[in-house]
């Protein structure tokens, strides 16, 4: 409530009075607010999800003139390139084909932005396929946010012609079908008074995690399934739907070689530092050490860390440098002074969340699990800091500095788990 209106109410004296308490004004706000929300909104297209498969569906349904509401749980669209904090993995010959018109067209703007808003060297901005980060896991490896402006810039003509309702932090809660056809999907906006229910004639699951499977009863398999029931010759005797891939909470870094930015110590350390994990073939050893299992040989692998100095390059090493795999800022490629550092996401092996899954368990599982992973992250983050191997016989590097303005949390770790 501003103060003019609080001053107006005092000055009729029914301020605090029994007919118009302040929680009585909150709550008529409250109920004006909701008479101008929608109960319901109707379109040719509801998709669920606003990654880059949701922003694509949307992007090619209103060129073929339908009308489209799309749904996002956060408040970041674009999935792995921006609420994961993850740049795109991709084969080798990305820039020539094996690749869609629209997410050219997104690789070209992701470029642009960094051309005409960041202080480039002459050499970065003349370079046509330009890699921000240098990342050696991808050819374009770039920020959130600027990911997030390039996919915004190919939503805007629709957005504001009408045909195409975004909702973001919204997520479904409920689903109506008709036999093998969805009728309409409710969802909730944080904040909002109420849920909205969502009609169309089609609807496209974007999500993550499959959200509306389970909200419309449609038959699905999770994990690995037995050789009895898909032929397949390497499949398991026996089905296991537990069998999901890790995933990961991703985070930034940069470091500020001669400063001390260590981390409080996170509450699961002791457990994550001595973990190793229950696998077999059996794990290299303890998670948190530059080494790894192979997942093509399962043999160990061993690895390097070594970040950027003040005024020294990353090195490239004879095992590769963790520093430069998702590296998202190569700061050569910016004109001197410009960045103090790389800035580069921490998604390895040794971040990746074994002890359970968050698809299709418990909202307490589930929690649970994201609440360890996040401490994993942590723990990960706190263990290079303080112990990991440096070349010249130390240990620890406290110059990083964890960089939450790059996820956009107070955590600092990602909006959203990396979901493979």
């Amino acid at each position: 409530m501003s103060m003019q209106r609080r001053r107006f109410l005092q000055q009729c004296g029914i301020y605090g009075s029994g007919i118009f308490s302040l929680d009585f004004l909150h709550a008529l706000e409250s109920r004006s607010w909701a008479a101008a929300e929608p109960h319901e909104q109707a379109a040719d297209i509801v998709i669920i999800g606003a990654g880059l498969g949701g922003c694509a569906a949307a992007l090619a349904a209103c060129r073929n003139g339908a009308r489209v509401i799309l749904t996002e749980p956060t408040d970041w669209i674009g999935g792995q390139l921006s609420q994961q904090a993850i740049p795109p993995d991709e084969h080798q010959w990305i820039e020539s084909f094996g690749r869609t018109e629209s997410y050219a067209k997104l690789r070209t703007l992701i470029r642009d932005y960094y051309k005409q808003y960041y202080p480039l060297t002459s050499k970065a901005r003349n370079t046509a396929n330009l890699n921000p980060g240098n990342g050696s896991v991808s050819r374009i490896c770039h920020e959130p946010k600027v990911g997030i402006a390039a996919l915004q810039s190919m939503l805007a003509p629709a957005i504001s012609s009408g045909q195409l309702t975004l909702l973001l932090n919204t997520e479904p809660l409920s689903a109506e079908v008709s036999g093998d056809n969805i009728t309409a999907v409710t969802s909730q906006t944080q904040g909002a008074a109420h849920p909205v229910t969502l009609h169309a004639s089609h609807f496209i699951d974007a999500s993550e995690e499959g959200d509306l499977l389970p909200l419309t009863k449609t038959e699905y398999v999770l994990g690995a399934e037995s050789r009895s029931e898909t032929g397949e010759p390497h499949a398991p005797e026996k089905a296991n739907p537990r069998n999901i891939q890790s995933f990961t909470h991703c985070f930034a870094i940069d470091h500020l070689a001669g400063e001390d930015h260590t981390i409080e110590r996170p509450e699961m350390y002791d457990f994550w530092k001595d973990h190793t994990p229950p696998l077999t073939p059996a794990w290299s050893g303890k998670l948190l050490s530059l080494a790894y299992s192979s997942p093509r040989t399962l043999e160990p692998k061993a690895l390097s860390f070594v970040p950027c100095g003040k005024e020294t390059p990353a090195p490239k090493t004879r095992s590769l440098n963790l520093w430069l795999y998702r590296r998202m800022i190569d700061r050569n490629n910016f004109t001197p002074g410009s960045y103090a550092s790389d800035i580069t996401v921490i998604n390895w092996p040794q971040n990746d969340y074994m002890l359970g899954n968050i698809t299709d368990v418990s909202p307490a599982e589930r929690e649970k699990h994201i609440t360890a992973a996040k401490q994993l992250s942590l723990s990960l983050l706190y263990w290079l800091q303080t112990t990991a191997p440096r070349p010249d016989g130390g240990q620890g590097w406290p110059g990083l500095r964890l960089r939450k303005d790059i996820t956009g949390t107070a955590d600092g770790l990602a909006k959203y788990p990396y979901i493979r």
